[in-house]
């Protein structure tokens, strides 16, 4: 994993954005690092900026791991989720 970090109320977007978007679908805002208190494992915590905005949780590995290349071998984005430079509307 590179050394990249998101910090609470920064603007990520999932590779998925790439594949279909209207507004702001697969945008999501960093709400910060959650330890699980049983697994011992680190979480970010973010929530979607569409829909009815569900706060979603999943390991810190996970949200910083590539693009499964042998799935989706056309995506230009590297990573799993990366900062978001637009337009929020």
């Amino acid at each position: 994993m590179e050394n990249r970090q998101f910090n609470p109320g920064d603007i990520v977007q999932h590779f998925k954005r790439e594949f279909e978007h209207e507004g702001n679908q697969y945008l999501y805002e960093i709400v910060g690092l959650a330890h699980h208190s049983e697994t011992d494992e680190n979480l970010m915590v973010y929530r979607a900026l569409y829909g009815e905005g569900k706060m979603c949780a999943r390991p810190v590995e996970m949200f910083y791991s590539e693009v499964d290349r042998s799935k989706y071998p056309d995506v230009k984005q590297k990573f799993r989720f990366e900062k978001y430079e637009g337009e929020v509307l």
